[in-house]
């Protein structure tokens, strides 16, 4: 029997099975936009089809996370509502598998068991055997370093692929996001579950960071062998550094904090391991004072 919800809308029949699903989730697990544009940039390379969409109605506070209005070119107001939508890649000849599933979302306010459950119904009746998700989080990492990436995974033969990427294991603990819900309503339908994350720096503004964005393609069309050039994103990674080398090269305070990061970093990487988050966040809030007080005016 197919899978159903009266939350879910199906526009068309994908040809099925696929092996993965591939999602992102816009909000809080995604810092500076780094993960979402990677799919998007897939989605959009690939030629993917929107195949179907949850219904926002039932899973967001919409006074907390508000739609959005545009004039359309006639002049009427269009309304455009939290979006969680169902693309598929058929495939090639040059890629593994049976093409690919992806789902690209907004992290819900409400129901994050009845929104998982959608999310893992649908991929079980496509019969896809990995989920494969990515994200972005803000992490006190210098811009001028390698991305750092960390990930795990259910599956012995994908936390293998994930450390050949050199994405070290997360040992988070803590407050969670939708992912992790998924992750679970997954995992219980007996499919494999993968996370991928990019770290981005906590003191950059700018979104989207597509030098996150271009770490994590790279990484996950070498996960899936998909047949796709990078250069576009690759171009739109080297022009975010220039433009952030530029801010940071006229704010001197910035430029210590940031020294200060790349020598800790460098250590970490040297030691094979990563600085005490309780240091990190009293650097950062000594840095925040002595910007506020080099700039009294500006909170005034």
């Amino acid at each position: 029997m197919p899978f159903s919800s009266e939350f879910l809308t199906v526009h068309e029949e994908p040809p099925g099975p696929f092996e993965h699903l591939v999602m992102s989730m816009g909000g809080w697990p995604d810092a500076a936009e780094g993960a979402t544009t990677t799919i998007k940039y897939l989605l959009r390379k690939l030629g993917a089809r929107k195949f179907a969409e949850i219904d926002p109605e039932e899973f967001y506070v919409f006074t907390q996370e508000r739609p959005r209005s545009s004039r359309t070119r006639d002049g009427r107001r269009r309304v455009h509502w939290p979006a969680n939508e169902f693309h598929y890649w058929p495939g090639s000849g040059s890629s593994k598998g049976s093409g690919v599933m992806f789902f690209l979302g907004l992290e819900p306010n409400l129901k994050w068991r009845t929104f998982s459950r959608i999310v893992s119904g649908l991929a079980q009746e496509y019969r896809v055997q990995s989920v494969i998700h990515i994200g972005a989080l803000l992490d006190a990492v210098p811009h001028s370093r390698e991305i750092r990436l960390t990930g795990s995974s259910t599956g012995i033969d994908l936390q293998k692929v994930l450390n050949a990427n050199r994405a070290s294991t997360s040992r988070y603990q803590g407050p969670t996001g939708i992912t992790s819900a998924i992750s679970e309503a997954c995992t219980n339908q007996g499919m494999e579950y993968a996370s991928l994350w990019g770290h981005t720096s906590h003191y950059l503004q700018a979104a989207p960071n597509y030098r996150v964005s271009h770490t994590l393609a790279q990484a996950l069309t070498r996960l899936l062998d998909l047949p796709l050039e990078l250069d576009e994103l690759a171009t739109a990674a080297s022009t975010f550094d220039d433009e952030v080398e530029e801010a940071i090269a006229k704010d001197d305070q910035l430029q210590k904090y940031v020294k200060k990061l790349e020598d800790r970093y460098d250590e970490s990487v040297a030691a094979s391991e990563m600085p005490d988050p309780a240091d990190v966040v009293q650097d950062l809030e000594r840095f925040l004072r002595s910007e506020q007080r080099s700039n009294p005016g500006e909170n005034s």
